[in-house]
């Protein structure tokens, strides 16, 4: 028997076992992929490398940031990104950088913004009218609203607001007037800086966790007999545990659990989440990349966000060539195109930007990555709860992003692993 079992090798589930490695516990990680990472895993494509989805590290926690960079150097960007609208290159965040848009188009936003509602944040438990009460009715259906539909494939009233944190700023009437004309002066992004790792792509940053971890691959978990303590996989193997540790999404590790209560089961399948398409572009000129990343607002151009692999660092790209990575989202209930249409349509709208011409491509590639991003309905919190509360019951431990069915960046999925060994540990 092993001591204790750890699901899935992203950061969360390397953390985790990391932690417990270093207290002298016996800790196997089964993976289910024919790699180690999880979403902050890679892949290379003739010279071009490319993460899975956006990722930087802005970790503050000493610990953190010194486990991270024990891995290797890193890059130290500032958080400068832009947006797309209707054909203007706006500075983000848009709402404090309104000087290239058209004079009208200005007058209207200021004008709203001025008239709009105020209301206690308290008192608002919608994304709909936290948005409107912020930035007023004009300037939130075209961008915030039109924004939300592409990244969160929900509307914005379906959203509650408990989620948006620090991570939106609310600007001053003075702020808004300054940056209709002229570029403002400061920060104000949640983070002064942006780190990425120079050489080896995202997932090196984890190089020194996975060190220390005995890593069995291409084993997806079909089965778990709680009573017995034992995981069974698709190739048929198992596993006997002592202590289960999953960074499995929680629909999934219900799915494959025995007898589940039908409450629980019914709290697990309304947990709403995203799954996407990355579309990675590769190109034969050096400066098709010019913007770190950027966002864009316009509904009939399918990627919500867009970044450059080889300005995050220069190792990501052959010499002389530029890359491009683009994400398209969708609510996990909706109909999904194929990824042909996506990849066709997505290059098509890219190069009516003027970003590239065909003749520049030298890659292209499509992938669909089935979890994205958690979806923050009212209903999420009870949910949630329900479900962790049944997993905690049967002495599962479940950790990261989907496995907590939290918004957590990088260094917290980190920190949730190292926690949770820690109270493994300690019990």
């Amino acid at each position: 028997m092993t001591e204790i079992v750890v699901l899935g090798s992203g950061v969360a589930g390397l953390s985790a076992a990391f932690h417990l490695g270093k207290s002298g516990r016996s800790v196997r990680v089964f993976e289910k992929d024919a790699d180690w990472g999880g979403l902050c895993g890679g892949f290379t494509l003739d010279g071009f490398r490319f993460d899975r989805f956006v990722h930087f590290t802005f970790a503050q926690d000493s610990y953190a940031r010194q486990m991270f960079a024990a891995s290797g150097p890193l890059w130290e960007h500032a958080p400068v990104s832009s947006n797309y609208y209707r054909g203007c290159w706006v500075y983000h965040p848009a709402q404090n950088n309104l000087y290239p848009l058209p004079t009208e188009e200005k007058v209207k936003i200021i004008a709203d913004f001025v008239r709009r509602r105020k209301i206690p944040r308290e008192q608002i438990s919608d994304y709909e009218t936290w948005l409107r009460v912020q930035y007023g009715d004009y300037f939130a259906e075209r961008f915030p609203f039109a924004y939300t539909r592409k990244y969160w494939g929900a509307e914005p009233h379906e959203l509650e607001v408990k989620w948006v944190g620090n991570r939106m700023h609310s600007p001053s009437l003075e702020e808004v007037l300054r940056g209709a004309f002229e570029k403002p002066e400061g920060n104000f992004y949640y983070t002064s800086v942006m780190r990425y790792p120079k050489q080896g792509g995202f997932r090196s940053i984890l190089n020194g966790l996975r060190a220390g971890c005995d890593i069995t691959l291409n084993k997806k978990a079909v089965r778990i007999d709680p009573a017995g303590k034992k995981v069974f996989f698709q190739d048929g193997s198992s596993v006997e545990y002592g202590v289960l540790v999953s960074s499995l999404p929680l629909p999934e590790i219900i799915n494959i659990l025995p007898d589940v209560p039908p409450a629980v089961s019914a709290a697990a399948r309304a947990l709403r989440h995203t799954c996407g398409y990355q579309v990675s572009l590769g190109f034969r000129r050096p400066d098709v990349a010019r913007r770190l990343w950027f966002y864009i607002y316009d509904e009939d151009i399918p990627p919500a966000r867009v970044y450059s692999p080889n300005l995050k660092s220069p190792d990501n790209a052959p010499a002389g060539c530029s890359s491009l990575q683009a994400e398209v989202f969708y609510d996990c209930r909706a109909s999904v195109p194929p990824a042909s249409e996506v990849l066709r349509n997505t290059v098509q709208k890219l190069m009516a930007m003027g970003l590239f011409k065909e003749e520049d491509i030298l890659v292209r590639d499509i992938r669909f990555e089935p979890y994205a991003n958690i979806t923050f309905v009212p209903d999420i919190y009870r949910n949630r709860q329900t479900v962790l509360d049944y997993l905690h019951g049967l002495s599962v431990e479940s950790i990261g992003r989907f496995g907590k069915w939290e918004y957590m960046w990088t260094h917290q999925a980190f920190e949730d692993g190292k926690n949770t060994a820690q109270r493994i540990i300690n019990e």
